[in-house]
């Protein structure tokens, strides 16, 4: 029997995965489903200076707000102060008497007319005395038509006095024939409605101390029983408002 030389051949598992090479290199860190984590690059981070000139509008805008704020608080307070020390009070104005002097048409058939009225004008401050400048005027109109129109003298107020006026208004008005009718049918009723309008430039005197100068405006209505030249003309309702405008 001759001998065969026996071949030993290596036995290969095919099942079993072939050998690769390793993807990451070692020391290289995975996730938790082994896939491999890319190394962090550093980001250099810029540090962003500081506007310094918004800052510095802000600071401006917040001085201003801040000043205007505390003016307002004092001179809140100075007001107070005033009110409360000197405790200021509208005069008060009646009117006294009305005497027609004139009331006829022109030869334009324009009306003339001629008032005489005695006011009465009372300041009742204690403290606060009144300076009537020039400029200050005084008006009688019927409806809407201003029949005339005089002056306020010029004077100083003093404290709670009492002051007589005696004041001439001249004045004339337009489509004169129609206005005169109309006052003639007015009179027949005995009752004529006039309104006295009071415009009066004053400055008032707190202590020594003469503030600036304000206007008062006030309106007056009137019914008067006629319009017949140089009689006694009797007043039968008055009524009259004022306020100061600044």
């Amino acid at each position: 029997m001759t001998d065969h030389q026996q071949k030993v051949h290596p036995v290969v598992d095919v099942e079993a995965p072939a050998p690769t090479e390793p993807l990451v290199p070692s020391g290289s860190a995975k996730s938790e489903k082994g896939n491999p984590i890319q190394p962090m690059r550093a980001v250099p981070v810029i540090q962003a200076r500081p506007l310094k000139k918004r800052s510095c509008w802000c600071k401006c805008i917040c001085w201003t707000i801040s000043l205007i704020v505390l003016l307002l608080i004092i001179l809140g307070a100075t007001v107070g102060f005033l009110y409360l020390a000197f405790r200021p009070k509208l005069p008060n104005y009646s009117i006294d008497s009305l005497r027609i002097s004139d009331l006829r048409l022109n030869f334009d058939m324009t009306l003339y007319a001629k008032f005489d009225v005695k006011i009465t004008a009372n300041n009742p401050n204690k403290k606060i005395g009144i300076y009537y400048e020039k400029g200050g005027r005084l008006s009688v109109w019927y409806t809407n038509s201003k029949l005339c129109e005089g002056s306020l003298p010029k004077f100083y107020q003093g404290h709670q006095n009492i002051t007589k006026l005696d004041v001439v208004l001249t004045g004339q008005a337009e489509s004169g024939s129609t206005l005169m009718s109309a006052l003639q049918q007015q009179q027949q009723t005995g009752q004529i409605p006039l309104d006295l309008k009071v415009h009066a430039p004053v400055a008032v005197k707190l202590g020594k101390l003469k503030m600036r100068k304000v206007k008062i405006l006030g309106e007056c209505k009137l019914v008067v029983d006629s319009l017949s030249a140089n009689n006694v003309i009797s007043i039968k309702a008055s009524s009259c408002k004022f306020r100061v405008k600044l």
